[in-house]
């Protein structure tokens, strides 16, 4: 949580020095406090000992790799980690996408860039923080709070990342209607987005494995082949 008193603190997990000292000042001078690990190990170690907001974690990296700094990461913290890579296969980022990582970034990329994806992941973040009362949606057995940022499937409580949520609100606002692939992207990523459709295909596949009884055989949300997907209130 970003407070009032304190600056967001971002951790750049990176091996290349000259990279790792570029982005640092450009995110210094944008008014963030940072920290730079490099190595994967080193980078965990200091994620684990909180009060950092966000992580900026390459997936090559000397003793750890990037994939399992994020899965440790994940399983300690819900804070946003941005995947930074110049892999070009699209299974290392689907990868690290699957063990939690909310974004990832493609080497070389623009600080313009760069300070938007961690601009959007952090105003993510501070909206999961609760307040009294507020909208409650229904579709099915799901039942999602707004302002409380909290979601029930048969009154159970089902934790959600950031985009998870939003794209869950995103569905269940439009229930029993298509909902283009366009439309969740620009609503979800913003209209500025520089990614593919693999990242909505990744967090689709992450909320059916939270809300289905049966993901493999979806009958919340569904597939509208070619076009997007529909949440179904049954």
């Amino acid at each position: 949580m970003v407070t009032a008193d304190r600056p967001p603190k971002i951790l750049i997990v990176e091996d290349e020095p000259a990279l790792a000292d570029s982005v640092r000042y450009v995110l210094e001078m944008e008014g963030f406090e940072v920290a730079i690990a490099e190595t994967g190990r080193t980078g965990l170690e200091v994620a684990r000992q909180g009060q950092v907001n966000l992580v900026l974690l390459d997936l090559m990296l000397p003793e750890m790799s990037g994939l399992d700094v994020c899965r440790h990461i994940r399983a300690i913290s819900d804070v946003p980690i941005i995947v930074l890579t110049a892999k070009d296969s699209e299974a290392d980022k689907v990868a690290g996408l699957e063990l939690g990582a909310d974004d990832y970034v493609t080497k070389p990329f623009s600080m313009r860039e760069l300070l938007s994806r961690v601009r959007a992941a952090l105003r993510r973040y501070d909206m999961r923080d609760p307040v009294n009362g507020g909208e409650v949606l229904r579709a099915s057995t799901v039942e999602m709070d707004i302002d409380r940022h909290e979601v029930r499937v048969g009154g159970s409580l089902v934790p959600l990342r950031p985009k998870e949520f939003e794209l869950l609100e995103a569905l269940i606002r439009r229930k029993d209607r298509l909902v283009t692939r366009e439309i969740l992207i620009e609503e979800v990523w913003g209209p500025h987005y520089f990614g593919d459709t693999k990242t909505l295909d990744v967090h689709i596949k992450r909320l059916r494995q939270k809300l289905e009884p049966d993901p493999h055989r979806p009958a919340l949300i569904t597939t509208v082949r070619g076009l997007g997907y529909k949440l179904i209130d049954a």
